[in-house]
C-alpha cells in the first residue's frame, strides 16, 4: 500500500505541475484550472481512503473495533468541488472536474499494469 501511495504522490506531482504548466501558459485557463481542482481534490480523497485503510487494516490485526473507510467524506469533498464548480462557472468547467477526481483511480490503475511481474 505504502508503495503505491509513493507511486501515487510522484505522479500526481507531475500531472498537478503539468496543469498548472498549462494554465499558465496556454490560452485553455478555464479546462487547466478546472483539472488542477478537480485531481488535487480527487487525489487528496485517494490519499484520505488510503490512511483509513491502513488504520483499517491495524485495527483488525489487533482485534479492535472498526470505523467506517469514510465514504461520506469523500463524497463530501466531491460535492464541495461540484459547488465550487457551480458558483464561479467563468473559472471552472464541470467536466474537467469530473475527470480531475477520477484521475487518481486512473493513475493506480495504470501504474498497476505497469509494474505487473
Amino acid at each position: 500500500m505504502e508503495h503505491i501511495m509513493r507511486n501515487l504522490r510522484k505522479y500526481s506531482l507531475f500531472l498537478l505541475l503539468m496543469y498548472a504548466a498549462g494554465w499558465g501558459m496556454t490560452e485553455y485557463k478555464t479546462l487547466f484550472l478546472s483539472l488542477l481542482f478537480g485531481t488535487s481534490i480527487g487525489f487528496y480523497s485517494v490519499w484520505l481512503l488510503a490512511s483509513r485503510v491502513m488504520k483499517f487494516g491495524r485495527a483488525v490485526a489487533e482485534g479492535k473495533r472498526v470505523r467506517s473507510l469514510g465514504t461520506f467524506s469523500r463524497m463530501a469533498l466531491a460535492a464541495l468541488a461540484a459547488l465550487v464548480v457551480l458558483q464561479f462557472p467563468n473559472h471552472f468547467s464541470i467536466t474537467p472536474v469530473i475527470l480531475g477526481l477520477m484521475t487518481p483511480y486512473f493513475v493506480i490503475i495504470i501504474d498497476y499494469f505497469l509494474h505487473i511481474h
